[in-house]
């Protein structure tokens, strides 16, 4: 690799690791050292084609999203374990719900199923479009809708607080991230 295309990687990774360790928690279930895992793994896989890859962020995304659902696939057998993590200490009775809100959100998230949990992240947390959603995880669109529509309705009677608006509205609007994934 080039010195400058070498410069250039560890420039991306210094601005964008943060934002993209979020993504890896939220689709790996909360588990922080799978989500490093993760992220390792695509920006390795980033690196070597680093000089060939025109949008490197899309690029390390969409191994991200490929090498979940191969984890997935290889790993059905074994039981999935969330570990909450709670957010530091809110002031103020409307800062005490919403730390409440966003607890139970990511609680409920944990209790998807993997498949429905990566057509949340990916549609409602990245705002990808349902076709492009479906490419990512190699499905039909179809299938994609009906994932979306059960998980928005499993979400909706494990989290009764999320409104009338829905989840849709409140995932993308509560920044639901822990705090130790948010540093």
């Amino acid at each position: 690799m080039e010195a400058s295309s070498h410069d250039g990687f560890r420039e991306f990774v210094e601005m964008r690791s943060t934002a993209l360790l979020r993504l890896a928690v939220l689709l790996t279930g909360g588990d922080r050292y799978a989500a490093e895992d993760l992220l390792q793994i695509a920006l390795m896989k980033a690196y070597g084609r680093w000089g060939r890859i025109e949008q490197h962020e899309a690029y390390v995304r969409q191994v991200m999203y490929r090498q979940q659902v191969n984890r997935w696939r290889l790993r059905r057998h074994r039981a999935e374990t969330t570990v909450p993590v709670l957010p530091d200490a809110a002031t103020g009775a409307e800062a005490g719900a919403e730390a409440e809100l966003r607890i139970a959100l990511w609680a409920a998230l944990g209790r998807l199923t993997k498949r429905q949990r990566a057509v949340v992240v990916l549609r409602y947390f990245e705002d990808l479009p349902e076709a492009e959603v479906a490419a990512l995880l190699g499905c039909p669109v179809g299938t994609v809708r009906s994932t979306a529509h059960r998980s928005l309705a499993k979400l909706r009677l494990l989290v009764p607080e999320l409104g009338p608006e829905g989840p849709k509205e409140r995932i993308q609007s509560l920044g639901y991230m822990p705090k130790e994934v948010q540093r």
